[in-house]
């Protein structure tokens, strides 16, 4: 059965429409934090970081009034990417973490992504027993006055972050040679990112960080790449980094300007990986990851299982088949044998590790040919649409049509209004057409 308020990723919408308001976040806050604390009781303490929208202002006094409602304590912990707030909350023994952020949605968009105490993303089976909880009365939930917990603010969030990635390498590591342009997306990494390489000696031209509220993922960050590309050419950089807004997705550039995704990128670390004996059993993409990429590892001998479409999935999927790489062509990518969800900032430092050594981006990262493959998203009103017959039909057309020269995937968004239809094949051409033909369904 359909979830009522989670998605793939947690709960997003638009803001002050739906479930995005002040009124729900304390029920958000007070459903969560019930559940959790009833899991350990030893302890009563919840975490929230968030990303750098303006909502967040009214979104997080809501929702710690919740967890204090329920008496739980509450350590704010301000801007600070998503796989920080994670690492932290399993560092910090907490019961629970809470993101706040619409990751790559425009500003206008926010949400939340929930954490156990160990540090991962809930499952289907807990997110039910939550919205339960929040569509029970809250007069159960509501704590004695003498029980309500307490709330503090921590400012050394991205410290603590920082400090435990550095801890994942060699303390000689450093990057002093290198230069590198950030993109942060004026969002959740835009102090972490910048300190973090400066600290290992990098010399950083830095874009992105100057963030309003308002100009979260505007034109900027991995879902617009365009602006990396020039700068890394201005700059004259070894490579080009950039980020969401909660900076659990990275897509990279190379020095001569070429957009590296999270295929490439989960290829090169698979190679190296294996290598030097780290890869433990295969890697675990989705639904759209690149056919080049499959076939490539199918060469090297790396296992590869794909999985539904969401960082969360991916996860599972890894847990399950005892795998320790695992990612999205978005630029998700888990490094399991370092982190519990994806993490931007650590798989930077994963690629420079390599990088280090006089290599050039173009080299170590463009591994595979890729399948030509085109992405196209429209925007609609209820995305039910695709399971109307005349659309069911438009697209099983355009799968005969493409036959065995390619494949053809049509699904619903699980964090925007949007229908995602990928098609890939050597033939551009039919490409087009086979997408032409479901958009004209949906429209």
């Amino acid at each position: 059965m359909k979830n009522k308020y989670f998605g793939t990723d947690g709960i997003r919408g638009t803001v002050n429409k739906g479930n995005i308001n002040g009124e729900k976040f304390f029920k958000f806050g007070l459903a969560s934090g019930t559940y959790f604390k009833n899991q350990k009781k030893n302890t009563q303490t919840a975490i929230i970081a968030k990303d750098t929208r303006l909502s967040g202002y009214t979104l997080e006094p809501a929702l710690v009034s919740g967890l204090v409602s329920g008496g739980m304590n509450v350590f704010t912990l301000g801007p600070l990417p998503t796989n920080g707030l994670a690492m932290l909350t399993k560092s910090m023994k907490a019961n629970m973490g809470i993101m706040i952020t619409a990751s790559h949605n425009p500003y206008y968009d926010n949400g939340l992504k929930l954490f156990g105490p160990d540090g991962l993303k809930l499952s289907d089976k807990i997110e039910k027993k939550i919205e339960k909880l929040i569509d029970a009365k809250n007069s159960n939930q509501l704590t004695d006055s003498k029980l309500l917990g307490r709330v503090k603010r921590l400012e050394d969030g991205n410290d603590r972050y920082i400090k435990i990635l550095k801890s994942n390498f060699p303390k000689k590591f450093n990057l002093k040679g290198l230069k590198i342009v950030l993109d942060c997306a004026n969002g959740a990494c835009y102090k972490a990112a910048p300190k973090l390489l400066k600290d290992l000696g990098a010399k950083i031209k830095t874009i992105g960080d100057k963030p309003n509220g308002i100009n979260i993922n505007d034109k900027c960050g991995s879902t617009y790449p365009s602006k990396l590309k020039s700068e890394v050419k201005k700059f004259k950089a070894n490579i080009g980094i950039a980020f969401d807004g909660d900076a659990d997705r990275i897509i990279m550039c190379d020095e001569k300007g070429k957009i590296i995704d999270g295929d490439q990128i989960i290829a090169m670390i698979a190679q190296r990986w294996k290598y030097k004996r780290i890869l433990k059993g295969g890697v675990v993409g989705t639904l759209m990851s690149n056919y080049g990429l499959e076939k490539f590892l199918n060469q090297q001998h790396i296992k590869f299982y794909r999985s539904k479409v969401g960082d969360r999935y991916v996860k599972e999927k890894m847990k399950i088949l005892n795998y320790n790489l695992g990612g999205e062509q978005s630029g998700h990518i888990i490094l399991g044998k370092f982190a519990t969800t994806g993490d931007g900032l650590l798989v930077a430092l994963e690629v420079l590790f390599s990088l280090r050594k006089g290599k050039k981006a173009s080299e170590l990262l463009n591994v595979f040919k890729p399948l030509p493959q085109i992405l196209e998203n429209v925007f609609v009103k209820n995305k039910d649409v695709i399971d109307r017959k005349k659309c069911k039909l438009a697209i099983d057309n355009a799968n005969k049509l493409m036959g065995q020269r390619g494949r053809i995937l049509v699904r619903k968004s699980g964090t925007e209004p949007k229908i995602r239809i990928m098609a890939e094949s050597n033939n551009k051409s039919l490409i087009i057409k086979c997408i032409k033909l479901i958009k004209k369904s949906i429209k």
